[in-house]
């Protein structure tokens, strides 16, 4: 009996299409801790990186921001991952909420715009050892 393999392939440079509500969920999620900068996608000045809490997809991230972000805006994100692989993207706002007892403090949610397939495979690589290396440190003998 012969069996072929068939995949559809996409060039590597091609942006991925908007994500649907549906598709944002299609994708792992993790917390983690990253070093973090945002901006605005406009702003050209050199960003300051924080290290923060951040829970991430191939679809999204959600994170603690100060800054009033209005939905729709679109945000330039760069991470530091393991092995200090410096990560950039966009990401579209989809929705902000205030944050009780923390003037200022809104958790930000957003989806990733205009990310090249190679690089939405390169992130998912990272999310994946995040929890592996969870899973390992927590459940191992």
């Amino acid at each position: 009996m012969n069996f072929d393999i068939l995949f559809h392939s996409m060039e590597p440079n091609t942006p991925t299409a908007k994500p649907s509500a549906r598709d944002r969920r299609a994708y792992f999620r993790v917390n983690t801790a990253l070093s973090i900068s945002i901006q605005t996608e406009t702003d050209t000045t050199e960003g300051e990186f924080i290290e923060k809490s951040v829970n991430i997809s191939g679809g999204g991230i959600s994170v603690t921001v100060n800054v009033a972000y209005r939905p729709d805006d679109v945000l330039s994100i760069t991470l530091i991952l393991p092995d200090q692989v410096i990560f950039k993207t966009y990401a579209e706002v989809l929705w902000l909420d205030p944050l009780p007892y923390q003037i200022n403090t809104y958790r930000l949610h957003a989806r990733f715009v205009r990310m090249t397939t190679q690089n939405q495979e390169l992130l998912i690589r990272h999310i994946l050892g995040f929890q592996r290396s969870h899973l390992e440190n927590h459940y191992s003998a």
